[in-house]
């Protein structure tokens, strides 16, 4: 080590957003720092970036940097999502644990990236990188294999929970290392960099044993077909309800593409052992109603997911109808209201009874994140001189850092996505602010937010498209034309546009012949004369700004 080295840590996902968390460690001397990277993982599409379905945390900075190594701290896709899509800007060796490493392989493999850089590590072992000693610590969490990890270096140890909450019975996978986590607080821990999704929820998460008992007596009693959906992920839940299902008489059919690939997963690594074999969707039918439980996919409401295609009556081989339940044991994420509330609806208007966990006295849902309470007996045991709130929007930050002064914490650094803080030497504090970002998937390939084709994309959602082609001669005189066609737009019956074209074609033809010979020889001035043409005139008979194409023809 040398007097200029320092130790730093840059969010550049996950601090803006839950989600899409890609978070680095870098020390040395400014100049030649040497990084290591924790999760990469995405979020998802929605309305405003019509066409994509994955987003990523731009990582540019750290391609110019040396980057050491890459460790996962579980399988949830927000932090192994991107594995595939960033790996080879990188070609870092990987470690994750046995579950974790099954879901990250697919990810490589999904887009042909070798996993032999992927190394599988036990819970509990230390891996020694550089002037980095990195500890895998088990949480608990809604998934198995929770690790925080303890970061040794030579300027202080950094304990990265990850996600977490305290489950004193977590049914599936390691208990919570509450005996280690205390003798790191003993040692003595330079900063605390922790989960913030719950921290303006009162008392503790809850236990997955208790979910457990609640789904076994809810099912029992259930009349008809049965579907329970739930993040297949949870691998924890994702057993409860099978065992429910057994002790109730009835074979389970897995439903959802997720739903298949976690439960694989967990048969490697050693999960999910004694249950009986899986029925076939193509052969759930030939059960009698009372005898089937089909686990879906789709508790978010996602269109293309089981529940949502059984709810339109789209699936291939299962319908529900009256006197059947579904069984909703997940919570709501905010912003998926409308399309859950949909499915719903469409299943109700099918006869199908809904129980949801707002429905029910018993726990057939907790969360996977730490709550006020829980939060403060980590900063109890660990003790750190700074807390380093992640995992949240801006708002959870902020709670967080307010949150942790309160229970003593001596400094706070709260970071947005691209904000280098030093953790040592001297006080926590922000030195840098490096580009950063988001890179959208379009189609096999990684392109920066506020890339032509999505605001063109987003453009033609709201606003609708007007092309125009008109054929010239050498002089600029029309030979053929204008003709207007347009997108996205209807007349006061609902059909398709027809009278304002004729007033555009009008306006383009009248335009064209205003310029002058000089001016008409060229396409690129005709082209700009008549979009500021066809734009006024589109404001003025539609209030719409559409996107719009002149197409020029010489003969």
């Amino acid at each position: 080590m040398t007097e200029s080295s320092e130790l730093v840590f840059l969010p550049l996902g996950g601090c803006q957003e839950i989600g899409m968390n890609l978070n680095a460690y870098g020390f040395g001397p400014a100049h030649k720092r040497r990084w290591i990277i924790v999760d990469m993982g995405v979020t998802f599409g929605n309305a405003d970036t019509p066409g994509i379905d994955l987003i990523t945390a731009d990582p540019s900075f750290l391609e110019d940097e040396r980057v050491e190594a890459i460790f996962f701290t579980h399988a949830h896709e927000d932090h192994i999502g991107a594995a595939g899509l960033l790996w080879s800007r990188f070609k870092a060796p990987m470690y994750a644990t046995p579950f974790c490493a099954e879901l990250v392989r697919h990810k490589l493999h999904e887009w042909d990236v070798d996993p032999g850089a992927l190394s599988t590590i036990a819970p509990g072992d230390i891996v020694q990188i550089g002037s980095f000693s990195v500890e895998y610590v088990p949480l608990t969490h809604s998934i198995p294999e929770m690790n925080a990890l303890a970061i040794t270096t030579p300027l202080g140890l950094i304990f990265h929970t990850g996600d977490w909450k305290i489950d004193p019975a977590p049914m599936l996978g390691d208990d919570f290392s509450e005996a280690r986590i205390k003798e790191l607080g003993e040692t003595g821990v330079l900063a605390m960099v922790c989960d913030s999704t719950n921290v303006f929820e009162a008392g503790e998460a809850g236990s997955e044993a208790g979910v457990r008992s609640a789904l076994k007596d809810l099912i029992a009693d259930l009349p008809g077909k049965v579907a329970v959906t739930t993040f297949a992920s949870n691998v924890a839940r994702v057993e409860s309800i099978i065992l429910a299902a057994e002790a109730a008489g009835r074979r389970v059919c897995l439903l959802g593409r997720s739903m298949h690939k976690v439960t694989s997963a967990a048969k490697q690594a050693g999960y999910l052992k004694g249950v009986q074999d899986f029925v076939r969707d193509d052969e759930a039918g030939f059960f009698p109603a009372e005898k089937i439980l089909y686990l879906c996919t789709g508790s978010q409401g996602e269109p293309r997911a089981a529940l949502g295609r059984i709810a339109r009556g789209e699936h291939r081989h299962v319908t529900l109808g009256a006197g059947d339940t579904v069984v909703f044991s997940s919570r709501t994420i905010p912003g998926n209201e409308s399309g859950i509330f949909e499915m719903q609806n469409a299943l109700a208007n099918a006869g199908v009874n809904l129980m949801t966990p707002d429905m029910l006295e018993a726990p057939i849902h907790v969360s996977g994140h730490p709550c006020r309470d829980e939060l403060a007996r980590m900063y109890g045991w660990v003790r750190p001189e700074i807390s380093v709130p992640v995992h949240g929007e801006r708002r959870h930050i902020l709670e967080h850092a307010k949150y942790a002064k309160s229970l003593q914490v001596k400094q706070v650094a709260t970071p947005n996505n691209g904000d280098m803080v030093r953790l040592a030497p001297g006080p926590a504090r922000l030195i840098d602010n490096v580009p950063s970002g988001r890179l959208h998937l379009e189609g096999t390939y990684l392109v920066p937010d506020g890339s032509a084709g999505l605001r063109e994309r987003r453009k033609l959602a709201h606003q609708g498209c007007v092309s125009l082609a008109i054929a010239l001669n050498k002089k600029g005189q029309i030979l053929d034309g204008p003709l207007c066609t347009a997108r996205g737009f209807s007349e006061a019956d609902g059909g398709e546009a027809h009278e304002v074209l004729d007033i555009i074609e009008d306006v383009a033809e009248t335009a064209l012949k205003a310029m002058s010979p000089t001016a008409r020889g060229s396409d690129e001035q005709i082209e700009k004369r008549l979009q500021r043409a066809i734009k006024k005139t589109c404001e003025k008979a539609m209030r719409k700004k559409p996107l719009i194409d002149v197409l020029i023809m010489r003969v």
